[in-house]
């Protein structure tokens, strides 16, 4: 058996009881691995309509056959659960090492179901795996926990994934941290661990994962990583200026949302941009496991240094926020490190404030901070801390954009897609990208269809942004090789250079399969499928195929993209067609049995 451990755990933190079962690998190689066996052991597991919160849903750290091989990006692992934001199937992914050493340990992922009595922490060492006490981590912040864990288990080589105490807090924007600055950051996931009363896992592995077929995967890696380093995008944008290189190509495009998504085009942009942060505070590169790519930023500001911003936050923070002081986004960023936020539902959910404040509905007298003014600085740091902190107004705003303008009867002006916040493009201006975001199988989400690659960047064609022709179907060929890019246990940057004829490869040589581009494809749609028929049982009905009320009725009021709205109406109906689905967005009887459901 080669890239699968062929092993999961599972730990009942309810009873304490901790099984290390057989994966079956037949169900594995059918939906791949990662998210794809994460959301299938979820959904054959627990009751879709299931309480995100309660003991009975389950939260599942899975890895990918080819995480912790010798395959460039393999550092990849996915959290999978049912979300406390969207009410969805969240599937959360994050980098670092912590994905790798949980495949050295001998695991392809464990299940975590129940709740422990008391604060706790999972420890695993090889075949040693212990439930141990975390009383004294409770409430901490993500670094500090992480150092003391690392005291505690007496080995600094091994790996921590933690919450900080927004998860502790429940926030439905919580994040599942580890390696101190790495997020596996949407949907909520970090508050399923808090109500679980898990805090942590700590991970020590001595084994490794070799290929099945050694010379062929050497002789593979070495024509791709050649590919790779020559694309424009992997071997010279992100290396260079980390995710934030994207801050002026977007802005340029005029779908650079700006103060809360009532603009696209920021004139400041430059002043938050990669090329800005390159110059004044990077410390130097912070690459994943086995990444030639090495986007990440290790950036320092007045004595305060850590991981990030990557450029969803810069955006978050900065232009959706009209912020244009490149030190507070990075403070406010390493305070989402600290607490364990998503980044970006954390900076949307600011500028949705600030745009409610803006217009009445937020009063001053509610505020025990700073006035929640698009343009502020100190708004931006303060309210971050205080969303962490669950403190005052910020418990209010640590609830997520949505939940925020519902409560003032606004509910159109948290811009967001099944609750959960839009990332950064204006879809306005990318109607493929804005298709991709409605019909997201975990809300507004620009990482399950990267559009922006063909439609913005060349990859691996230009195609044009405002047009609709063809754009479903390049919607669902980017849905379902997102999905298998995932499952794989691989980052999805790598596709800006890579194709699916390599993705075959690196799982056939490392796995030892047979499998054609086809049923990789397969799998991805069927992976894609799986996760809709989730969401349908859960309550979610394809009514929320849609995007805010701003973005289909109002144009770009000025800008490169001026004039334009999305005309998700005209696309929808086609998208649904390609998918197989009937006219209500609804899997077919024939499509859920032609790919094995």
């Amino acid at each position: 058996m080669a890239g699968y451990c062929g092993k999961l755990l599972r730990v009942n933190l309810s009873t304490g009881e901790i099984k290390k079962e057989p994966l079956d690998l037949t169900v594995a190689k059918k939906f791949i691995g990662g998210r794809g066996l994460g959301s299938y052991i979820l959904a054959q597991e627990i009751d879709p309509k299931v309480d995100p919160l309660s003991p009975d849903n389950k939260i599942i750290f899975a890895t990918g056959p080819l995480t912790g091989s010798s395959a460039p990006t393999s550092g990849r692992y996915m959290v999978v659960t049912k979300s406390p934001l969207t009410g969805t199937i969240a599937c959360s992914n994050s980098g670092g090492f912590w994905g790798a050493e949980l495949k050295f340990a001998g695991y392809d992922l464990i299940i975590v179901e129940g709740k422990a009595a008391q604060p706790c922490y999972i420890y695993i060492k090889d075949d040693v795996v212990e439930i141990r006490n975390a009383e004294k981590y409770w409430g901490r912040l993500v670094s500090e926990t992480t150092s003391l864990l690392l005291e505690e288990v007496g080995d600094k080589k091994a790996r921590v994934l933690t919450i900080g105490p927004a998860g502790e807090k429940l926030s439905p924007i919580a994040a599942v941290m580890n390696e101190k600055y790495r997020a596996a950051g949407r949907s909520g996931v970090g508050a399923v661990m808090g109500s679980k009363n898990l805090k942590a896992i700590v991970v020590r592995g001595s084994g490794c994962v070799e290929p099945a077929e050694p010379e062929k995967t050497k002789e593979l890696l070495s024509t791709l990583l050649k590919k790779i380093r020559e694309n424009g995008v992997t071997g010279q944008g992100l290396p260079n200026y980390g995710t934030a290189v994207l801050v002026n190509i977007i802005n340029e495009n005029g779908i650079f949302p700006t103060n809360n998504f009532q603009k696209a085009y920021f004139p400041d942009a430059d002043e938050i941009s990669g090329e800005t942060l390159a110059e004044k505070y990077l410390v130097k590169k912070d690459p994943c496991y086995r990444c030639p790519i090495a986007c990440g930023r290790y950036c320092k500001v007045d004595g305060e240094e850590g991981g990030g911003p990557e450029y969803e936050t810069i955006w978050a923070f900065g232009a959706d926020c009209g912020v244009n002081d490149l030190a507070a986004i990075i403070k406010a960023n390493n305070l989402c490190n600290e607490y364990g936020l998503d980044t970006i539902s954390a900076g949307a959910t600011i500028a949705c404030a600030m745009e409610l404040f803006e217009k009445g509905y937020i009063k001053p007298e509610e505020l025990d901070g700073p006035e929640l003014k698009f343009g502020s600085a100190e708004a931006i740091i303060e309210w971050t801390r205080k969303m962490g902190a669950g403190e005052g107004f910020g418990a209010k705003l640590a609830q997520g954009s949505y939940r925020l303008a519902e409560s003032y009867g606004v509910p159109e002006l948290s811009m967001s897609v099944k609750k959960q916040e839009l990332p950064a493009y204006d879809p306005r201006g990318v109607q493929g990208h804005g298709l991709q975001y409605a019909t997201s199988n975990r809300g507004g989400c620009h990482v399950r269809g990267y559009l922006i690659s063909p439609e913005v960047l060349g990859e691996p064609e230009k195609i044009d942004r405002f047009s609709l022709e063809g754009k479903a179907q390049w919607a669902k060929l980017f849905q379902d090789l997102t999905a298998v890019i995932d499952s794989l246990g691989l980052c999805l940057f790598t596709s800006f250079a890579l194709n699916a004829d390599d993705y075959r490869d690196l799982f056939n040589f490392i796995v030892g399969e047979n499998y054609t581009t086809e049923e990789l494809l397969t799998a991805g749609e069927r992976i894609w499928n799986l996760e809709r028929v989730f969401n349908l049982k859960a309550g979610i009905s394809p009514a929320e195929d849609t995007l805010p009320k701003r973005l289909l009725e109002e144009p770009i009021p000025d800008g490169p993209s001026k004039g334009h709205k999305h005309r998700l109406a005209e696309l929808l109906p086609e998208y649904y067609k390609v998918r197989g689905w009937d006219e209500k967005g609804v899997p077919t009887a024939e499509k859920l049995q032609a790919l094995g459901l």
